[in-house]
C-alpha cells in the first residue's frame, strides 16, 4: 500500500524506536542491521542472538518490522511483521566472511489485495548467505 511507513524495530516493549523508516512506493525496501551472537559454536545449541534487534525466546527469535503507527506514522493504523531468525545455523555463520558477505532474506510486505501484511511471515523461505554488494554501513 503506497505511502505507508515501514522500519526496523530497535528495542522492545514500550522502549523501542523505529529505525531506517521508509515509505512504500511500489519498489522493494531494504533494511540492514547487525545482530550479535550470544552462543558458542563449540556447544550443541543453535546460534542465539542478542542486541537491540533480536526479539523473542532462544528457540523462537525474530526481528520486527514496524508498520504505520508502530513506525511513527500518524493518522494510520499500526502493526508489525515478525521475521523469524530460525534456520540460521552454525554452518551459515561459518560462511560469513567479515565484511564481504551477509545474511539476507526476502519477505512479502503486503497481502494479495495490497494491504500491509501483519504477524509472522507465512511460508518463510529462510535466510541465505550473499556477497555484500552496495551496502555502505551495517
Amino acid at each position: 500500500m503506497p505511502g505507508i511507513t515501514y522500519g526496523i524495530q530497535k528495542g522492545s516493549g514500550s522502549k523501542y524506536e523505529t529505525i531506517q523508516a521508509q515509505q512504500t512506493g511500489g519498489a522493494d525496501m531494504q533494511f540492514n542491521i547487525t545482530l550479535q551472537l550470544k552462543s558458542d559454536p563449540g556447544k550443541v545449541n543453535q546460534p542465539r542472538f542478542t542486541g537491540p534487534f533480536a526479539q523473542g525466546k532462544p528457540l523462537g527469535q525474530f526481528i520486527y518490522i514496524d508498520i504505520g503507527q508502530f513506525a511513527g506514522q500518524t493518522g494510520v493504523w499500526g502493526g508489525r511483521i515478525k521475521i523469524p531468525l530460525t534456520g540460521i545455523g552454525w554452518d551459515m555463520i561459518a560462511k560469513l566472511d567479515a565484511g564481504t558477505s551477509i545474511l539476507s532474506t526476502t519477505i512479502p510486505a503486503t497481502t494479495e489485495d495490497g494491504n500491509p501484511l501483519f504477524a509472522t511471515v507465512k511460508n518463510f523461505e529462510g535466510w541465505k548467505v550473499n556477497a555484500r554488494v552496495g551496502i555502505d554501513a551495517l
